[in-house]
């Protein structure tokens, strides 16, 4: 059974395990300072989902902000590459202690996990964070978790923690993940526009429901906006991962969604094996691989990707890599790990097979990308 509902999200026999993401705007004020009174309130919260008998995994912004205001940098410490990568140095330790010292007034006891984007997009490095996530949930800690800024750079993060929640939930073997927004939830226009309305549930992320995301961030601290939420909410619902969405702005926010049921939840649509949903998860691929039509229905029908129905390779990429599968319009359909370089693929696009012998000089392999190793979006 999915979980559908906001209320759903309290019952240990559905969610055994929920991801909670706290952006930079609700964690600290406008002047760098840590909310302490608003956090007080929602680790509490927290505590009382862990006498339920749920876990709790925490994904936290709020090192570069924290950071930034203690060593006195402009723009909120995002000023530079530099600044930011100091400021999370600095912040990080602020925030870890913060957690740790409010969690541990309820008993509770907190880890701190600092990622990359490169330690969930490479399969070993992934499976060693989820071993790290299901100890310490099983030792009954709370993990705290953030993107490691101070040695992440513009090409090889996450950019924002609603992306990195939800592979962290994928990581964790959990069933839910809350992102905390300034608004309700997914609005079906502009948040600004009086004619708004709310979207409670979503079955499916369709073209309509992106058209609705808006790409501001009303705060002007964080990094996230609603088009990093429904990119979330696409990892999560092809993992079987429910994702909601509710206003983090009062005090005790999640107990106060679930009671008036206003907030947006994503409802699961299907539950890739593992390794598919590590797959369908990442997002950061090297190249891309643009097909025909015929290729298109022959992948939705469970093909591997062959030589024959590529029309074009963009990108420098090895053996091994991942390789984003798009349509003539730069849609991604599917993506997966190239079983050829770049420059080969291209010397091999339209061939049929026994022309990609005489290209090669050997035989070819039965798939440019096998279908054990791609996964459809």
């Amino acid at each position: 059974m999915a979980i559908e509902t906001l209320r759903q999200l309290q019952d240990d026999g559905l969610c055994g395990t929920i991801v909670l993401k706290i952006g930079s705007a609700l964690l600290v004020d406008t002047q760098g300072q840590p909310r302490t009174e608003w956090l007080s309130a929602l680790v509490a919260e927290i505590a009382a989902i862990r006498a339920r008998g749920q876990n709790v995994v925490i994904v936290s912004s709020g090192a570069i902000a924290l950071g930034a205001a203690r060593l006195g940098l402009e723009k909120r410490g995002r000023g530079s590459l530099a600044d930011a990568q100091a400021a999370a140095s600095v912040g990080q330790i602020t925030l870890a202690g913060l957690w740790s010292g409010l969690l541990e007034k309820h008993d509770l006891s907190a880890a701190q996990i600092l990622v990359t984007l490169g330690d969930l997009e490479d399969r070993r490095r992934y499976l060693n964070a989820s071993s790290t996530l299901t100890r310490l949930l099983d030792a009954g800690i709370v993990p705290v978790v953030n993107e490691n800024d101070s040695v992440a750079t513009e090409e090889i993060r996450f950019g924002d923690n609603d992306r990195l929640a939800a592979r962290v939930a994928q990581a964790a073997g959990a069933d839910a993940v809350i992102l905390l927004s300034d608004i309700d939830g997914l609005m079906d226009r502009d948040p600004a526009d009086p004619k708004a309305r709310l979207v409670e549930t979503v079955r499916g992320i369709t073209a309509d429901i992106r058209a609705m995301a808006s790409g501001n961030s009303n705060s002007g601290i964080g990094s996230g906006g609603m088009i990093s939420k429904i990119q979330a909410a696409e990892i999560a619902e092809r993992a079987g991962i429910a994702l909601a969405i509710i206003n983090g702005q009062p005090f005790a926010p999640v107990g106060k969604a679930i009671d008036s049921g206003r907030g947006t939840v994503f409802v699961p649509q299907r539950s890739d094996s593992a390794r598919r949903s590590w797959l369908g998860g990442r997002i950061a691929p090297e190249g891309s691989m643009t097909v025909d039509e015929g290729c298109i229905a022959a992948l939705a029908g469970g093909a591997s990707l062959l030589a024959a129905g590529i029309v074009d390779v963009k990108g420098a990429f090895e053996r091994g890599e991942l390789v984003s599968i798009v349509d003539t319009d730069g849609c991604a359909i599917a993506q997966g790990l190239a079983e050829y370089d770049s420059d080969t693929c291209r010397k091999l696009c339209g061939l049929r097979q026994a022309e990609q012998a005489q290209v090669l000089g050997h035989a070819p392999r039965s798939a440019v990308i096998h279908r054990d190793q791609m996964v459809m979006l």
